[in-house]
């Protein structure tokens, strides 16, 4: 029969008890812990021993700036992240651990299985078919894989530091062979870059003697053009009829200059002679020296004629004589100021003529300067395919005398360096013994720890009902089954026979009749208390037996002293029972039980010490609802029991039962008042009077659980 917990969620773990388990096995625990420590250490003692170093690569160019031609440390195509995680795999690879392999003659140690030799558990394995037979593969690619099971390449995180390590029960071995890989790397680079350089100088020769051809046809089409087209080039590299029409514009402009500073000049002094105005401050008149002389003695022939009228009368002959030479220069003078002005009409015609010849060779020179503008164009293009045929037959040329310099003298240095070798290493990295030892120490104490307190809790002996809260009545199948006695019992009756049945005075109803009340009402516990001691425990049993052949899930819990509801019902008084759930003895399955005579279940008393599971008592709500949750209808009989003990069985559809054998007896009368003073006034009494059990069946025909 298959029991369900209703009150996992009800509990609490008893720290104090779950702990205490680790007290109570502790030899256990320090036996199971010692054996597999000193399985550990004879192990690690006894294990092959395996030495491991480590040489460390940084990749770096090597070039510098003193050997490179365009004077420059460009390592950007190799120093990036991808580039030494790919140096990684290189060093890793097939071919440089073979050529390894070679030269340190591994195959001739044992440790690399050339021979393909397996141990007796090996060969069943391989048998199995669990692993594959080394004899197939070829003796090099046995010491290969060995080889790679001890080698470990690897990049230093944020780096460019390639860290080969190796391990191998030879620590002179384990330091030689990352150092002969690092020095295999560094020849393996340097024979590469060889090989590169060799392929550029091959390469280049024949371009180089290609692009020189194509050099000096491009220089020939830039002169041969530059013949034919007659493109002289003057200053500043600039072509002659471009140069010679910008002369030419200047010249215009001074020439237009001129012609009107002279047109302007001449239009001032005609209409200053027309006008008889004073020409004295005229350009044209201040700048000729004759007029500046005849304005001179003009000037001193006025202060003559100024002193001698101080002393004579204008009518004197000296002074009338001065006047008519003052006249005749100031006619002298505007007879010259004409000159002037035909001399500025005669300039100006002159600026007009020659302003007129410029311009038209101004507009030959534009036309020619049209024409040679398209030939430079074309000149142009030439000249550069001529440059960048030069240019790249010169970079080549400088990359040819660096690959052939680096040729010459052998100097091709690797993008790579060991600066941390491999020394011979004076411990062990495996096995660890003390390391090892006290690993297992502790995880084995662990382990057991945790073994005993899983085991103790899984029991139930570390559970205890959480204070706080009700009884959960939806979880099925417990794993635990603690419980409490009610009350005890006096003696156990048989059947009461077939009796007639008498008058009932009191109201008490058949064992018929109380079945049909309690699957009536839908009750799922059911609280028999019998005042007049064990021959009352039989009614519990029969209105059991009676709703189990209704077709009810039953049972029927014993909380007698002296087992009197469940003796009637097994074959054995040994059973294990409520007793044992309570000492944490038995667990739900092993305390329900099969009746006899009928369908009904039933839980004894147990075999346990009753005082040791009275202390357990507090887990007895959790139990009724556990069996609750299980079985539709859950009866207990408690016997003589007092009022105030029934309270820890009351809870939800419950009905109060009182067993009455004799009417007169004054026991049920005072049982019957009690229950009413706490409040069970639905407590309704039930005879067995007039009841008639079923036969006892065969053993063939006993109910099986």
């Amino acid at each position: 029969m298959a029991v369900v917990d209703a009150s996992r969620a009800d509990l609490d773990i008893d720290i104090t008890a779950l702990m205490s388990s680790l007290a109570r096995d502790w030899k256990r625990i320090a036996l199971v812990a010692l054996c597999v420590t000193a399985a550990a250490f004879a192990f690690a003692s006894l294990s092959t021993k395996h030495y491991q170093a480590e040489t460390r690569i940084l990749i770096e160019t090597r070039e510098s700036i003193f050997t490179r031609p365009d004077a420059r440390n460009d390592d950007s195509t190799i120093l990036d992240e991808q580039g030494v995680t790919s140096q990684v795999e290189v060093i890793g690879s097939a071919d440089l651990l073979k050529q390894v392999a070679r030269d340190l003659n591994l195959a001739a140690l044992p440790e690399f299985k050339a021979s393909g030799e397996v141990s007796f558990a090996g060969r069943m394995m391989i048998l199995l078919g669990l692993k594959s037979d080394p004899v197939e593969m070829p003796p090099e690619d046995r010491v290969i894989k060995a080889f790679r099971e001890k080698l470990t390449v690897y990049r230093v995180e944020r780096s460019r530091v390639i860290v080969v390590q190796f391990s191998s029960e030879d620590p002179a071995l384990a330091a030689r062979v990352p150092n002969s890989i690092a020095d295999a790397y560094i020849a393996l680079q340097r024979g590469a870059k060889e090989q590169s350089n060799a392929d550029a100088t091959d390469w280049l020769e024949p371009e180089i003697a290609d692009l020189s051809a194509k050099v000096r046809a491009a220089e020939s089409r830039v002169a041969d053009f530059r013949s034919s087209s007659d493109l002289m080039v003057g200053n500043n590299n600039a072509a002659l009829a471009t140069q010679q029409l910008s002369e030419l514009s200047s010249e215009l402009s001074r020439v237009k200059a001129s012609r009107a500073a002279s047109e302007a000049t001449a239009s001032a002094v005609r209409r200053a002679i027309a006008g008889g105005t004073s020409i004295d401050a005229l350009p044209g008149v201040l700048a000729s020296p004759l007029i500046q002389r005849l304005r001179e003695t003009q000037v001193q022939l006025r202060a003559d004629i100024a002193d001698l009228s101080a002393t004579l009368l204008d009518n004197h002959p000296r002074i009338r004589a001065l006047r008519s030479q003052l006249a005749d220069l100031d006619a002298q003078i505007r007879n010259e100021a004409g000159k002037v002005l035909a001399g500025l009409d005669t300039e100006a015609d002159a600026a007009r003529l020659r302003e007129v010849e410029l311009v038209a060779e101004l507009n030959r020179f534009k036309a020619e300067s049209a024409r040679v503008g398209e030939q430079e164009v074309e000149l142009r293009a030439l000249e550069r395919e001529a440059a960048a045929q030069r240019d790249l037959l010169e970079s080549y040329l400088i990359r040819y005398r660096e690959a052939a310099s680096r040729k010459d003298r052998n100097y091709l240095p690797a993008d790579a360096r060991v600066f941390s070798r491999a020394s011979v290493p004076a411990e062990p990295y495996f096995p660890k013994v003390v390391p090892i030892t006290a690993a297992a120490f502790v995880a084995s104490l662990l382990v057991m720890a945790l073994v005993t307190l899983l085991r103790e809790l899984f029991s139930g002996r570390a559970l205890r009902p959480a204070a706080t809260r009700e009884p959960v009545r939806d979880v099925r199948m417990p794993a635990f089954a603690p419980a409490g006695v009610g009350a005890s019992l006096d003696a156990y009756a048989n059947d009461p026979g077939d009796e007639p049945a008498p008058v009932f005075t009191k109201g008490q109803i058949t064992v018929e009749a109380a079945a049909e009340r309690l699957i009536a009402r839908g009750a799922s516990r059911a609280i028999f208390v019998s005042p007049e001691g064990d021959e009352g425990a039989a009614t519990a049993i029969m209105v059991a037996r009676e709703v189990a052949d209704a077709g009810l899930r039953t049972l029927l819990l014993d909380l007698t002293s002296t087992g009197a509801a469940s003796r009637p019902m097994l074959d054995d008084t040994s059973h294990k029972g409520i007793t044992n759930l309570l000492c944490s003895e038995a667990q739900f399955t092993d305390i329900i039980h099969a009746d006899l005579y009928s369908d009904c279940h039933v839980i004894p008393v147990g075999t346990a010490d009753p005082a040791r599971a009275m202390r357990g008592v507090d887990r007895l709500p959790i139990i009724m609802n556990s069996l609750t949750t299980a079985y539709d209808l859950v009866i207990v009989e408690c016997g003589p029991a007092e009022p105030a003990s029934l309270k820890r069985l009351v809870s939800g559809a419950t009905e109060v039962i009182i067993s009455v054998i004799e009417e007169e007896d004054a026991a049920v009368s005072a049982t019957e008042d009690s229950l009413k003073s706490v409040g069970y006034d639905q407590a309704f009494l039930v005879t067995p009077v007039g009841y008639v059990p079923p036969r006892s069946p065969a053993p063939s025909e006993r109910s099986v659980a």
